[in-house]
This record gives structure tokens, C-alpha cells and sequence, in this order.
């Protein structure tokens, strides 16, 4: 789907490619928490919140598929979910430090961006409206957008088709070795993060072109680039 952008100045680039989770929305509780629900009660295997955290980023079939027994087992799992996020995104999702006013800041600026979530276009939308932000992207990429998903490339390709825009004026912001992974298979240059669901040591082993640890030093690094 689009969103639809305010009134802007030119284009400029480099484009923005987000990642959501872990990324701009603080939403970790929200998903481990999600897969406790989910597997409460139920007999056979389930994760720890170790295993679940690593696949954040990851699309949820995928995910819930590595330890659900069967075709129903997984459809039950994935509505419990999914209930749970519903009933509970408010009280448990906010949006990292400075993430908001530099998200303005860019769309102000005349940046190109899209989110590119391995969330479903519904789940990406209910945050940023609650956030007021679904304005400023031109794009969403949810997993209804692409066959395959992070950390395969296609959604990143895809977000760029939908922008118009070559994989070198581009950036990809995300939080995960599966963002990383997208990104440097797409050609686009990535920015990890180091406020999400993982270590600084796990970003930096997933081939970054850059780290940062506040949305001051993406606004830097936006500027060094002639943005």
C-alpha cells in the first residue's frame, strides 16, 4: 500500500529504508511476551526468550514454524499471537530516543523512505498511526508485499523499485543480522543500530557498512552524505 506523504520539497537523497522493530519502535516486550502467550499451555516444543529474540526481525510464520508439530499447531500459535498483540500493542510498544523528530526531520528534508517489516501491513500500520507517523513514509513494505523476506533481499529490491531509486542512493536502517543481510545482498549500504534486540557485537558480525547509537548520529551521517 501507500501512505500518504505531506507535502514535501524536492527529493533529495540518499533515500531511508527503516526497519521497524527494534528500529524505530521499541516493541521487544510486545514480541517475546507475544510468544509466551502463544505457547502457554500447550504441549510440545517452544523457544526461549533467547531463541525468539534472534529471530526478531524474521517473519512470525517463520519463526513460530521451527517449533510448531504441524499445519494447524502453527495456525494456532500464530492466532494467539496476533490476539495478544492486538490486546497489548498500546500498553507495550513506544518509539526509541529521538526516532520521531529525526523520522520528521528527514521527510522534512525531502528524504524518500519506506519501512520495510517483516510485520504484516495491518500490524506496521497500527504503530505508526498510534505514533502519528504513518504520514511521512511513501512506502510500506509488509510481508504480504514480497514472497520471500528478510534477510533475502526482495523486499529491500522492492522498496526501491516503489521509490524509484538505485541501491547506491540509498540506506537501509536497521537493528538485525537479517536487516544486514538484506541489505548487503540488495546493494544498498546498511546502518545498524545498536538500541534494538541485539548486541553491538551481533550487528558488527552481520557486515554493516556503518553503527550508530543515537538518532543524532543517523542525522549526522544522513548530512555527511550530502543529504
Amino acid at each position: 500500500m501507500h501512505a500518504q506523504p505531506a507535502t514535501r520539497p524536492p527529493r533529495r537523497a540518499p533515500a531511508l529504508l527503516w526497519d521497524l522493530d527494534g528500529t524505530i519502535l521499541d516493541s521487544i516486550d510486545l514480541i517475546v511476551e507475544g510468544a509466551d502467550y502463544a505457547f502457554a499451555g500447550r504441549e510440545g516444543p517452544r523457544p526461549t526468550r533467547a531463541e525468539w529474540q534472534a529471530l526478531i526481525g524474521t517473519s512470525l510464520d517463520s519463526m513460530l514454524a521451527r517449533w510448531a508439530t504441524d499445519v494447524g499447531d502453527l495456525t494456532a500459535l500464530r492466532a494467539r499471537y496476533r490476539q495478544f498483540q492486538v490486546q497489548n500493542h498500546d500498553r507495550l510498544v513506544r518509539l526509541y530516543p529521538g526516532v520521531a523528530d529525526l523520522l520528521r526531520d528527514m521527510h522534512a528534508r525531502g528524504h524518500p523512505m519506506a519501512i520495510v517489516s517483516s510485520k504484516m501491513e495491518a500490524g506496521i500500520l497500527r504503530s505508526m498511526d498510534h505514533f502519528g507517523l504513518t504520514r511521512l513514509f511513501e512506502r510500506i513494505v509488509g510481508t504480504e508485499s514480497t514472497a520471500r523476506h528478510k534477510p533475502d533481499p526482495e523486499p529491500v529490491r522492492f522498496a526501491l523499485d516503489a521509490l524509484s531509486v538505485a541501491p547506491a542512493h540509498a540506506l537501509f536502517i536497521g537493528d538485525s543480522p537479517h536487516d544486514s543481510a538484506a541489505a548487503n545482498a540488495a546493494g544498498v549500504s546498511m546502518v545498524g543500530v545498536t538500541w534494538g534486540a541485539y548486541t553491538d557485537d551481533e550487528i558488527a558480525a552481520a557486515g554493516p557498512s556503518r553503527r550508530v547509537s543515537s538518532a543524532a548520529e543517523i542525522a549526522a551521517l544522513v548530512e555527511a552524505l550530502g543529504g
